[in-house]
């Protein structure tokens, strides 16, 4: 299997409280190409291009996770390299005012996580990301949908013909998969951490089991 080549003004209050929670956040975060600064990085929600038409994070905002899932995503990277591919981190530690925004948007609970029910998004833990495939040239590849695409198109299972487009989301699924990621029935480019559920306080696992529970991908 080979990879196919294939041819801001943030708003105050959000600004100020990404700053500040990211500075105060009470889990311990890392910076994703510190890790492996192969892995490239394009916050979709520091621009425009996302549900909510404006960018929600100031720029200069870096791809943050708990170390240990900056490391398996490194190993991701890893196995992702012998294919001439590699990872595109799409979206990573997502502070809850963020979360906020994105909920007053959707009110979609099949893609967007009620930051008042279970855990909220488990990106704002940092044990999820969102990511893509680049090819060697860290050009993006054919992939079912763009970020954010809340249409049958974004479903973890593809249910397209075309055989490029499968072998790529096959890839990346396997790569995530291997590196100990569990993927989301709704979004192709979700993926959290197996044992996320040891990073958050007993109860809100809990709760956050019984939202996500039915939506979890592990299996390809």
């Amino acid at each position: 299997m080979r990879c196919f080549d294939v041819r801001v003004i943030a708003f105050a209050v959000v600004t100020t409280a990404i700053q500040s929670v990211a500075a105060q956040a009470p889990i311990p975060l890392v910076d994703i190409k510190s890790v492996n600064p192969s892995i490239l990085v394009e916050l979709r929600y520091a621009g425009r291009i996302n549900l909510t038409g404006h960018p929600l994070y100031p720029l200069g905002t870096r791809a943050l996770v708990r170390p240990e899932v900056a490391a398996a995503l490194a190993e991701a990277q890893i196995f992702l390299r012998q294919y001439q591919c590699g990872l595109k981190i799409w979206d990573a530690y997502r502070p809850v005012p963020v979360q906020v925004r994105l909920w007053q948007a959707a009110h979609n609970n099949d893609y967007v996580a009620n930051p008042e029910a279970g855990a909220g998004s488990l990106h704002s833990w940092g044990v999820a990301v969102d990511a893509t495939l680049v090819d060697a040239w860290n050009r993006p590849v054919r992939m079912p949908s763009d970020f954010d695409d809340f249409t049958p198109a974004a479903m973890w299972h593809y249910a397209g013909a075309d055989p490029e487009i499968r072998s790529h989301v096959h890839l990346l699924q396997i790569a995530m998969r291997n590196a100990g990621f569990y993927g989301l029935r709704t979004e192709w480019w979700h993926f959290t951490i197996a044992d996320w559920q040891k990073y958050l306080p007993p109860e809100k696992a809990k709760r956050a089991a019984q939202v996500f529970g039915t939506h979890w991908q592990g299996k390809l």
